[in-house]
């Protein structure tokens, strides 16, 4: 659980991934997620909702380090332009932004506020996305290959899959108590949205890097936001 903490968030101290912790993403998600949504219910009660959305979403970069954000932001600028392979996978490492990530990165997070300033505070739909996301997480790591050996991720290696289906059934079982019709599209709309982004990785550099992890959870939790705040 500390592994995958410190692997997820800046908190759980300085710790050697290994596979063991994989099973725990969901469970981070969850946590981080609560916190979020917890920011938000209670800002909600003290100031308007789009000053409630943008603290939400800045206790989110404050709890996961900008991690995911900034995986978002170097795939963008690695898969969307026309470049080859190994140009891709140097892009993707370079530690500034480009054109594609600047445009992708500041949308996103706009659709994020609005989507949040849009509902009302629910701190189990926030929680049930953000499980949802490393639950995607974890199962591109125990299904797609790694494109960086030697990398970080390679100590996740031989994580159990279970870990897919128990991660999906503790985001359905949060979700339902947040959502009443939607929740059936709500699941897999968001996973679709980060299934599209690791598909897109699989074409352009053939398997995965943890920018990619980074980018499919954000756009999972995005779109599930999106989905939950139509109007039904």
């Amino acid at each position: 659980m500390i592994a995958a903490l410190s692997f997820l968030t800046p908190l759980g101290g300085s710790r050697t991934p290994t596979a063991a912790a994989v099973p725990w993403f969901p469970v981070v998600g969850l946590l981080v997620g609560a916190a979020v949504g917890g920011v938000w219910w209670g800002a909600g009660e003290l100031w308007t909702p789009m000053v409630a959305a943008a603290l939400a979403i800045l206790a989110d970069l404050v709890l996961t380090g900008m991690l995911h954000v900034d995986g978002l932001v170097d795939s963008a600028d690695g898969l969307l332009p026309h470049l080859d392979e190994r140009r891709r996978l140097e892009v993707m490492a370079e530690p500034t932004v480009g054109a594609f990530g600047v445009a992708v990165g500041v949308g996103v997070l706009l659709l994020r506020w609005a989507t949040l300033s849009s509902m009302s505070p629910d701190v189990w739909l926030v929680a049930g996305l953000w499980s949802l996301s490393r639950t995607l997480m974890a199962a591109v790591m125990t299904t797609v290959p790694y494109v960086r050996p030697g990398g970080l991720a390679d100590a996740f290696a031989g994580a159990p899959k279970a870990t897919i289906a128990l991660g999906w059934l503790l985001a359905a079982v949060v979700l339902a108590l947040a959502l009443e019709e939607p929740v059936i599209a709500v699941l897999p709309a968001a996973w679709a949205a980060g299934g599209a982004v690791v598909l897109l990785a699989r074409a352009c550099i053939g398997g995965y890097t943890g920018d990619v992890l980074g980018a499919a959870g954000v756009l999972t939790e995005t779109v599930g936001l999106l989905v939950a705040s139509a109007r039904w």
